[in-house]
C-alpha cells in the first residue's frame, strides 16, 4: 500500500497537536489557509489560559482574522486534526470559511459528522465544504497517547 505524504498544512496542524500535548492540553492543532498561505494557526489551551472557549480552531480562527483584517474568512480553508465541536463549528459558520478538513472523527464531542451535526441543521447560515479523515490515524494516535498517559 502507498502511503502519500500529509499536506504541509496537516502536518503543520499535526504539530501545533503535539505542542498541546506537550504542555497537558488534549491534542489538537488547527491551521487556516488563504491562497496557499497560513494565514492563522492555533493548539488547545483552555487549562493553560483557564478559557474553556481556548480550542485551537477557535485560536487559528481569530489570529486570521487578525491577519486578514476581517471578521469573514470567505476563501479560508481550515485544517484540524479532529473533528470540530458545536462551538467551534459555530464560530466556523460565522466565519464563513469555505472548506474543513480533518482528521480525526469525534464521536462524541464532534458536531460535524456527529452529534449536533452543525453544518446539515436547516438554520445554518454557511455551509462550508468538509473532507473527513486526512491525517486520521496521525491525529488518532496522538491523542490515544495523550489519554493512555493519564490513565
Amino acid at each position: 500500500m502507498t502511503r502519500w505524504p500529509l499536506p504541509p498544512y496537516m502536518q503543520r496542524a499535526l504539530a501545533l497537536a503535539a505542542d498541546a500535548a506537550a504542555a497537558g492540553e488534549v491534542p489538537v492543532g488547527a491551521v487556516i489557509v488563504m491562497k496557499g498561505r497560513i494565514v492563522g494557526e492555533g493548539r488547545n489551551a483552555p487549562r493553560e489560559s483557564h478559557d474553556p472557549t481556548a480550542h485551537a480552531e477557535i485560536a487559528a480562527i481569530r489570529a486570521a482574522a487578525g491577519v486578514l483584517g476581517s471578521e469573514r474568512l470567505t476563501g479560508c480553508e481550515l485544517f484540524v486534526t479532529l473533528e470540530p465541536c458545536a462551538m467551534c463549528a459555530g464560530a466556523i459558520v460565522h466565519a464563513r470559511i469555505a472548506r474543513v478538513t480533518y482528521g480525526a472523527p469525534d464521536p462524541k464531542g464532534g458536531a460535524v459528522a456527529h452529534g449536533a451535526r452543525v453544518f446539515d441543521q436547516p438554520g445554518c447560515l454557511h455551509r462550508p465544504e468538509v473532507i473527513a479523515g486526512l491525517g486520521e490515524r496521525e491525529a488518532a494516535e496522538l491523542l490515544r497517547g495523550f489519554f493512555q498517559d493519564r490513565r
